[in-house]
């Protein structure tokens, strides 16, 4: 939701009420007073202003809070810098129909009790964002896990104190996750917790790994041969992590689109070489398929900042492979920062541009 601050129910009020929302006009006069309002109207007009002008109108009387509760499926709390867990406490049993709640904090405020409440009342729940809850302990995911078995998409990036032990019991319900950001979670993001997500989450598609520092190739392949759908996988800071994990990847994990190795300092030329062949692989069978679309197929990003060991001819095989990988200004996709002896990887579209100056700086005779 969007807006301006709590003046906005009002100008809402009056644009959609005395003066007419534009698709339909409604005559000055006919309704006068807040509570007047049908409970539609009221949905289209909480829709126009900001979350915390929503929670302000869900009080105004109780047909509002009915309608308001019944209604919202989306709400962010980051806005709230002080007290942001007694204010979960009071809503949560309000809010019942929510699908999406973001509580993304500067400061950890959330405990155990808040989320225990999310889990008690938000049954539909499809897309929780805990990020940076430094107070939280494994009972929020054990009750995340007994009462939230429909999300999809879960970030408990910086919630530094979970264990693998309790992520792992997540996923053992939460089967229907999509997109997982364990950014941070040292604790939680064991080679145990990979097994069990390979095991249980089939059709992940987006995972961030970053700066766990405990993986390795372990849980990797078993997320390679667990999840097949994978799309995105952030493994920047994953130092133990070799040349296998990327292999693995790169054979089971065909719809793979982004992949981050930053700073994983074991990745070597082997590594980029079984991307690029996986390319030719399964070329013939995706150009059969979809011909149409083959260019923007495989890798669209590519990190290997930091990645010392790795040599030009390689990283070029990749590049060549990948068309959607680009070293051009403007669209960097291929990001080499920190090896300098990549400088003279490009992608295509940057030799093609080369050599267009060229000709223009020595036209023809």
């Amino acid at each position: 939701m969007v807006g301006k601050g709590g003046d906005d129910l009002e100008f809402c009020f009056e644009r959609l009420v005395m003066g007419g929302d534009g698709r339909g006009r409604m005559e000055a006069g006919v309704i006068t007073e807040w509570k007047d309002i049908p409970m539609e109207l009221l949905l289209r007009i909480v829709s126009l202003v900001d979350d915390r002008t929503v929670i302000m109108a869900s009080g105004v009387c109780s047909g509002w809070r009915d309608a308001i509760c019944l209604g919202l499926t989306h709400l962010s709390l980051s806005w709230c810098k002080n007290n942001m867990n007694n204010l979960v406490l009071s809503l949560a049993p309000k809010f019942t129909k929510l699908q999406a709640l973001t509580l993304r904090q500067d400061k950890p405020q959330l405990e155990d009790s808040a989320v225990e409440m999310i889990a008690n009342y938000f049954h539909d729940l499809q897309d929780l964002d805990l990020s940076k809850s430094f107070k939280l302990s494994d009972s929020s995911l054990y009750a995340l896990a007994l009462g939230c078995p429909n999300l999809i998409r879960l970030n408990i990036s910086g919630c530094s104190a979970f264990s693998d032990a309790a992520l792992a019991y997540v996923t053992g319900s939460c089967r229907k996750l999509k997109i997982l950001n364990l950014c941070g979670c040292v604790k939680a993001a064991s080679n145990r917790a990979l097994q069990a997500i390979g095991q249980n989450c089939s059709q992940l598609q987006s995972l961030n790994l970053g700066w766990c520092e405990d993986v390795s190739d372990a849980g990797v392949m078993s997320l390679a041969y667990g999840c097949p759908d994978l799309r995105a996988l952030d493994l920047c800071g994953c130092v133990r992590i070799t040349d296998e994990s990327v292999i693995a990847l790169a054979n089971r994990c065909l719809h793979l689109r982004s992949l981050g190795l930053y700073y994983c300092q074991n990745i070597t030329d082997r590594a980029m070489y079984s991307l690029a062949q996986s390319r030719v692989k399964n070329k013939h069978e995706m150009w059969e398929s979809m011909k149409s679309r083959y260019s923007e197929e495989g890798l669209m990003n590519l990190n290997i900042s930091q990645c010392t060991a790795l040599t030009p001819p390689a990283v070029q095989a990749v590049c060549d492979s990948f068309p959607a990988l680009h070293t051009c200004p403007g669209r960097h996709s291929l990001i080499i920062s920190g090896c300098l002896s990549l400088t003279s990887v490009h992608c295509a579209c940057a030799v093609q541009a080369h050599r267009t100056a060229s000709q223009l700086s020595h036209p023809a005779h």
